[in-house]
């Protein structure tokens, strides 16, 4: 199989200065894509598309809290590549910490914003652009395992995840009719730049990710999650939709303090 799967492809990435939107843009590339990097961090997505190549990628600013700069950024990659067929709708924030009880309501709203109401923005100008254009596009987001159990992150974090578990699922069904698959993503913790915003180091992060995994021996990377997005971009998932794919080596499937397999 040619090493180039995603030759002719064109593919929007919301998050993609760092961490796992990074990665799969740079899978993307390799692959063949044509991809426009969609972040607020204009120093290090300039850095990305440098060290990928101009000729592969290119990159736009884009709070995708803001819905005017998403339905610009739509228009600006049909003028310059002239299709869409893959969103990875990436962008997404921790949220706050702690408790209930203590929780900041306007730090509440806006990782909301981020996490939820922007992929719901980024799903409906995108797909609006595959519909019009009639291309049987893939439209992919980042969930969380926290979107699959309670206890494995900030309240705030975990409802926006469970979310956009119903948001693919949904939009899924509406696409469906044009041929457009809509699925999600959903890593344990891995250690991305992301953690940085909780006040934890990577080698922390690292070790805290390590001792709760299931699956021992392999430290789950972002170059391991957008390798999934990649599976879920290319034809061999063209029968996949409304599906959540766990990236989490069982830890959503095993109970570890029942403890009858130590």
């Amino acid at each position: 199989m040619s090493k180039l799967r995603l030759e002719g492809k064109v593919a929007i990435i919301t998050g993609a200065a760092s961490g796992i939107g990074e990665a799969a843009a740079r899978l993307f590339a390799e692959t063949g894509a044509l991809v426009v990097i969609a972040d607020i961090q204009d120093e290090l997505g300039h850095q990305v598309v440098a060290s990928i190549g101009p000729h592969k990628c290119c990159y736009r600013h884009c709070d995708v809290r803001d819905e005017k700069q998403v339905q610009e950024t739509v228009d600006y990659t049909l003028e310059k590549y002239g299709s869409l067929d893959i969103l990875f709708s990436n962008a997404g924030i921790i949220g706050p910490l702690g408790g209930i009880l203590d929780l900041d309501m306007g730090e509440f709203d806006n990782t909301m914003a981020v996490n939820m109401r922007g992929a719901v923005i980024a799903i409906k100008h995108a797909g609006r652009a595959m519909v019009a254009r009639k291309i049987r596009g893939s439209i992919i987001c980042t969930a969380s395992v926290t979107g699959c159990v309670a206890g494995a992150g900030p309240h705030a974090y975990t409802i926006s995840k469970h979310a956009l578990v119903g948001l693919i699922r949904t939009a899924s069904c509406e696409f469906g009719k044009h041929g457009i698959r809509v699925n999600c993503i959903s890593p344990s913790p891995l250690v991305t730049p992301m953690v940085a915003s909780a006040d934890v180091s990577m080698s922390e992060m690292e070790a805290m990710c390590c001792a709760a995994s299931n699956l021992k021996g392999t430290v789950l990377r972002p170059h391991h999650v957008a390798e999934a997005v990649l599976f879920l971009a290319l034809d061999e998932s063209s029968f996949i939709s409304g599906h959540n794919l766990t990236i989490d080596g069982g830890f959503t499937v095993v109970n570890p303090s029942l403890g009858f397999y130590k």
